[in-house]
């Protein structure tokens, strides 16, 4: 490669990092950054919760404009915002494209707003609903007119089966994210199989209810134990890996 075609290369690799946009969704398990360029996804990282050293040497590297959603504590939060210069940072108080019927928006999840807004930004029905599996199961609910109107949180799979070690006496500690047969042979199968077909069973009926109150409803589906389960297929359910990065991105440009 000749000189003036290194250097042209250089140049645009340095204006490219330099108009990114890094998206960062903190939560509980994992803090998950995502590169934007021209409001285009380049590319996600992941990193666990409490690899601050991580989170530091990627934000040494790499430079551009930032905006968190986090829901970690507050000292968490601020040990993560030090790591970065001139963030954005997701409050209840920012501009959102729809309205938010909700009686506690104080202490509305970050990530949850962030689903919301995703789904209205882009669903073509009435009414849409964000299942979001990780380590809480959420469904959020928005209308095209009555903006947000809440939703349901539950345990997801590691916070059950902790919470079976925890509050027994004899009970392991599983991490098997499999489906089973509901019929448990071994003390380890029955509560796999009770964690893992309670929380089929539970998103599954949830859907239904759903539908069966709401009509004109589009579901997106979300959340690192999504492949997990078995969703009953319908043309009105969509997978969307990165949804609330995305959503979070749409927040930001709104209030940039």
């Amino acid at each position: 490669m000749n000189t003036s075609l290194c250097f042209f290369f250089s140049s645009y690799l340095y204006t490219m990092q330099n108009n990114s946009i890094f998206i960062i969704d903190a939560g509980n398990s994992s803090i998950k950054v995502a590169r934007f360029t021209d409001h285009q996804l380049l590319e996600v990282q992941r990193f666990p919760s409490d690899d601050l050293t991580g989170i530091a040497a990627f934000f040494q590297e790499n430079k551009g404009e930032y905006a968190i959603s986090s829901v970690l504590s507050d000292e968490k939060t601020k040990e993560l915002q030090t790591y970065i210069s001139g963030v954005f940072l997701l409050n209840p108080m920012v501009k959102v494209p729809l309205k938010l019927n909700y009686g506690t928006t104080n202490t509305l999840g970050m990530d949850r707003l962030c689903n919301a807004v995703f789904a209205y930004n882009h669903s073509k029905t009435d009414f849409a609903v964000v299942v979001d599996i990780g380590t809480c199961i959420k469904f959020d609910l928005i209308h095209t007119k009555d903006g947000y109107l809440g939703g349901s949180i539950s345990p997801g799979i590691r916070l059950r089966y902790k919470a079976l070690n925890d509050y027994t006496g004899k009970l392991p500690l599983l991490s098997n994210k499999s489906l089973v047969d509901y019929v448990g042979t071994s003390t380890e199968l029955s509560i796999q199989s009770g964690v893992m077909n309670g929380i089929n069973a539970e998103i599954n009926e949830m859907i239904r209810q759903y539908r069966e109150r709401f009509v004109g409803l589009t579901f997106f589906m979300t959340g690192g134990d999504t492949q997990n389960f078995d969703i009953l297929p319908k043309n009105d359910i969509f997978a969307v890996e990165n949804l609330t990065l995305i959503g979070l991105y749409e927040i930001y440009q709104q209030n940039a």
